[in-house]
């Protein structure tokens, strides 16, 4: 796991379960994202573990797309997550994990930049990862559809840029796009206007 046992160690006492390693791992599998963070509320190390298999490479996508930086993207994925191990017991369920963890992801992308004076806070987005769950004959499929929008995306501005990324590439409502970005709806809803308005023009244009 990218976050070490001592970082989480220092932070509660455990409950140990009776229950073998091999059949407690099969049962998180299968617990929703909400019954995890109950169980890493109170302190289960194998739960973080499952939070973490299941959303890391999400998490990350969506931090490089911000930094724009292998390295510095590493980093924040396990701030993020050692932020999801001493909080977790703060999560109320307003919104999804899904989204609480972007949300705190783009918080410290934020201030990672604010930190980097080589970077404007306004860049475009300008690269992506394959999601490795997608298999070899699907990313095929997508990937001229995908091409295509990632060129219009990369002129958009960082705001109209974050909108979509989050609507068309992690499935997010207007809601948890406010949610994540710190907006209210009807600003998210004239920003996805105005950025629908500009890919269209893009792709005409094309």
């Amino acid at each position: 796991m990218i976050l070490g046992d001592a970082s989480m160690t220092m932070t509660c006492t455990r409950r140990r379960s009776a229950a073998a390693p091999s059949e407690r791992a099969a049962a998180l599998g299968t617990s929703s994202d909400e019954a995890l963070i109950e169980r890493i509320a109170d302190c289960d190390q194998l739960a973080m573990r499952t939070l973490f298999a299941r959303h890391r490479v999400v998490v990350y996508r969506w931090l490089l797309r911000l930094v724009k930086d292998n390295a510095i993207a590493e980093d924040l994925l396990s701030d993020v997550f050692l932020d999801v191990w001493r909080q977790a017991a703060t999560f109320e369920g307003h919104s999804s994990v899904s989204t609480w963890l972007l949300a705190i992801a783009r918080n410290k992308a934020i201030s990672a930049r604010r930190r980097r004076p080589d970077v404007e806070l306004n860049d475009e987005l300008t690269s992506t990862l394959a999601d490795p769950a997608d298999d070899h004959e699907l990313m095929l499929q997508k990937k001229d559809r995908e091409e295509a929008l990632r060129r219009s995306v990369a002129r958009l501005s960082q705001g109209h840029a974050e909108i979509i990324d989050l609507v068309y590439y992690h499935g997010k409502s207007v809601k948890e796009v406010a949610e994540v970005m710190g907006l209210n709806a009807a600003t998210v809803k004239t920003r996805m206007f105005y950025a629908r308005k500009k890919l269209a023009e893009f792709a005409a244009a094309a």
